[in-house]
C-alpha cells in the first residue's frame, strides 16, 4: 500500500526547512558582525597605539603657526603640500613644539617634517630651532626638488664619493647650517667594533636637490 503525505504536511515539512535555513543564515550574519566589529575595533587600537595621541592645540595657536610658515612658502605651497601632525606636536607648557608634514605627492622623496617651537599665544620662538621651512614665495627655484635619489646617487658617483664598503646611506634632509633642503649621501670606507665600542669612517657628499650642484664633500669619523 502506497502512502501520500497531505498537503498540509508537506507545506508544514517545506516551512521548518525554510525557518531552519533563515536561522543559519541570521547566525552567520550575526558571526560576521561580530568578527567585523572586533577587526575595527582592534585596528583603531593598533593605530592609535603606534600613532600616540594627538595634541590640542588652540585655534588661535594653529592659525598663527600656519601663518609663520605661509609667510616663508607662500600659501599656494603650503595649501598643496603642507599639513599640521598633531600626532608629532608636543605641548610643554606654556609652550607648543609644532610638527608639520611636508609632502609632494608627484615627487615622493620630497618628504620631511617641519618643526618650531611657539609660545601659549602663538608666537615664534626665534631663538629654538626653525626646522624645514623651504623658501618658496622668495626663492621659489629652491622648491622644485627636481633632483630625485637616483640622480643624485649618479652625481654623487660622478663627482668622485668613494665607494665603500657598503651601500650608500641617502637623505633627503634639511640642512640647519644651510638653510634648506639638501641630498646627503654617505659612504663608508671603514668600520669595526660591536654595539657598544663601535667604530667607522667614510665621506658625506652634499647636493642641491634643485641644481645637482655639489655643495660639500667632506670626512666623518665615528669615534
Amino acid at each position: 500500500m502506497k502512502f501520500t503525505t497531505p498537503p498540509e504536511a508537506e507545506k508544514n515539512k517545506e516551512g521548518q526547512m525554510k525557518n531552519k535555513k533563515i536561522f543559519k543564515t541570521s547566525i552567520s550574519i550575526v558571526v560576521l558582525m561580530i568578527l567585523l566589529v572586533t577587526a575595527v575595533l582592534t585596528s583603531c587600537k593598533c593605530l592609535s597605539c603606534s600613532k600616540g595621541e594627538e595634541t590640542e592645540v588652540p585655534l588661535d595657536v594653529l592659525e598663527k603657526a600656519d601663518s609663520f610658515i605661509i609667510s616663508t612658502t607662500g600659501k599656494d605651497f603650503f595649501d598643496k603640500y603642507i599639513t599640521a601632525d598633531f600626532f608629532k606636536t608636543k605641548h610643554t607648557p606654556p609652550y607648543y613644539e609644532m610638527a608639520y608634514k611636508l609632502f609632494m605627492p608627484e615627487k615622493p622623496y620630497v618628504n620631511a617634517t617641519i618643526k618650531f617651537t611657539v609660545d601659549s599665544v602663538g608666537n615664534v620662538l626665534k631663538n629654538r630651532d626653525i626646522v624645514g621651512i623651504p623658501k618658496c614665495r622668495y626663492f621659489p627655484e629652491e622648491c622644485n626638488f627636481k633632483i630625485d635619489k637616483e640622480t643624485a646617487k649618479l652625481i654623487a658617483d660622478e663627482k668622485g664619493l668613494k665607494e665603500g664598503i657598503k651601500e650608500w646611506d641617502t637623505g633627503f634632509l634639511w640642512d640647519l647650517k644651510r638653510e634648506r633642503y639638501v641630498w646627503k649621501i654617505l659612504s663608508t670606507l671603514d668600520e669595526f667594533g660591536g654595539k657598544d665600542n663601535y667604530r667607522a669612517m667614510g665621506q658625506e657628499m652634499v647636493i642641491d636637490p634643485t641644481s645637482g650642484e655639489v655643495l660639500a664633500l667632506n670626512d666623518w669619523r665615528i669615534n
